[in-house]
């Protein structure tokens, strides 16, 4: 199971119309709970690195941009747990390309972006024998991880 709160599921989708026609692609930070698997606490966007003219049906995360991404995670004291990306004018179900080229252990969000308007938004996991994805079950609703606020000043007489 993976947790994805409502602000990671917005950026998600605002990323894959914001690309469209092209896919985009990302990381995704967080943790991980005995209880509930994987928890989405922040997205880093990753541009593209596919070739221009590819960039419709592929999406490439460069081996740099990996690394910053495991960087940007170890930073934040997370772990980088997977990946989205887009599929413009394409449901949100993998692709055979999006197999072959997927890692096992990590989560991978697809939105669907049918006419540069965002639809639906699955999350996938590389069966144990590599062979196929299978649907992670979402836990929706939840609240990215706050900065702690400061008080404005002391209210007390």
């Amino acid at each position: 199971m993976i947790s994805l709160p409502d602000e990671a599921e917005l950026a998600i989708r605002a990323e894959g119309e914001r690309a469209y026609p092209d896919e985009c692609c990302g990381a995704l930070l967080g943790g991980f709970d005995g209880e509930s698997g994987k928890i989405v606490k922040a997205i880093l966007p990753i541009g593209n690195s596919s070739e221009t003219a590819e960039r419709f049906h592929r999406f490439t995360i460069g081996p740099g941009d990996f690394m910053r991404a495991e960087r940007e995670a170890k930073a934040r004291n997370m772990d980088l747990i997977g990946f989205y990306h887009s599929h413009p004018d394409h449901p949100a179900e993998p692709s055979d390309y999006d197999l072959e080229h997927a890692l096992p252990f990590y989560s991978y969000v697809i939105v669907a972006v049918e006419q540069g308007a965002a639809s639906g938004l699955t999350s996938w996991e590389m069966s144990a024998d590599r062979a196929r994805f299978l649907r992670e079950s979402q836990n929706q609703g939840q609240n990215l991880e706050a900065p702690p606020r400061t008080p404005q000043g002391d209210q007390s007489p």
